[in-house]
């Protein structure tokens, strides 16, 4: 099972709160009629609305809400191959994680910065699918080519340093595992969007941009980073990363990144620390990357996880529908006690 919106599960957490006021709230109810109204009075004037009643409410109430969650989260498990229309347009985002993409130059960091980024390109890819890549020493594909969009926003938002495995960073094996995603037939519909600060300590990018040109599949590379250059925190979120009893600097190595792009027929577009509606990645993306040929809308089959937020959310109502119909009972029953003892005056 997973879901596609899992941090609502924290609601979950307010549910016993919720409950735990309500039934203080009804008891001070249950204890202020009896100090205001006599005994005499209370069989006529307080409403006869027995405990269980109450209980079986606000039992109904607590179900109805935890399952409305569940629901809100859309769990879904069990996969199913689904016909998927698309236009054939190609992207593998492939993104730094190293260390030195935690540098606070970009608020919050840049590894943050880039991840609300992308969030920003998939509205605006609108039936081409997308897949996401996650690199240090190694690359490590997080997500495949798709069009299930919500997927791929889960994710990125689970992409951090540990996503790919540790090491120097790898700009080379990160698009060679890009050009493994994209499926050679359809090469003049692919790309590959590379979001970096642009430091390579291995030094073989240029080749694989150059494969990449071979095969015809520009490389669209984006900076992030301050070129004055910004510290890295330590690896326990303490302090800074020492080198030799000094604070480690990394800065944007803007020369590296538009290499690569020129290499590969592609493009470099500066992020740099301040964004602006030019800058983003969905602007980036409709500007450039929208340039590419897209192939005429194919019928491909996706293996998809189905939706089973239904299972949750139809409880869910019937519970709450349930629950608002002991208070019906109660007022009913209110209404006819009043009018007996009308009656009997």
């Amino acid at each position: 099972m997973r879901f596609v919106y899992p941090f609502l599960l924290l609601l979950l957490s307010l549910i016993p709160l919720i409950g735990v006021l309500w039934l203080w709230l009804y008891r001070r109810a249950q204890r202020r009629l009896a100090l205001l109204i006599a005994p005499a009075l209370q069989p006529k004037l307080m409403p006869a609305h027995p405990k269980s009643a109450f209980y079986a409410q606000f039992s109904l109430v607590m179900v109805g809400l935890t399952l409305l969650v569940f629901a809100a989260a859309r769990p879904q498990w069990g996969r199913k191959d689904e016909k998927v229309f698309t236009r054939g347009r190609n992207l593998v985002v492939a993104l730094d994680v190293s260390r030195s993409m935690l540098a606070a130059d970009v608020h919050p960091n840049r590894l943050e910065r880039a991840k609300a980024d992308i969030m920003d390109l998939i509205e605006d890819l609108k039936g081409d699918r997308a897949a996401l890549l996650a690199f240090r020493s190694k690359g490590s594909l997080l997500c495949p080519l798709t069009t299930d969009y919500a997927f791929l926003r889960q994710a990125l938002d689970g992409v951090s340093p540990e996503s790919a495995p540790r090491g120097e960073t790898d700009l080379g094996d990160a698009i060679r595992k890009a050009l493994e995603a994209l499926d050679p037939a359809l090469d003049e519909y692919n790309a590959i969007l590379l979001i970096s600060d642009g430091e390579d300590l291995k030094g073989d990018a240029l080749e694989a941009a150059a494969e990449s040109a071979r095969r015809n599949i520009p490389i669209f590379t984006v900076g992030i980073g301050d070129d004055a250059g910004a510290t890295i925190p330590g690896e326990s979120g303490q302090g800074l990363q020492q080198f030799k009893g000094s604070a480690v600097k990394t800065r944007l190595m803007s020369e590296t990144l538009s290499a690569i792009a020129a290499a590969s027929n592609g493009r470099y577009i500066p992020l740099g620390t301040a964004g602006t509606a030019h800058t983003t990645l969905g602007a980036i993306y409709r500007r450039h990357l929208r340039q590419i040929a897209a192939k005429e809308q194919q019928e491909l089959i996706e293996n998809r996880y189905q939706e089973r937020y239904q299972l949750f959310l139809f409880p869910a109502l019937l519970s709450l529908l349930a629950a608002a119909g002991f208070s019906r009972g109660r007022l009913c029953g209110n209404r006819t006690r009043k009018q007996e003892s009308g009656i009997r005056n």
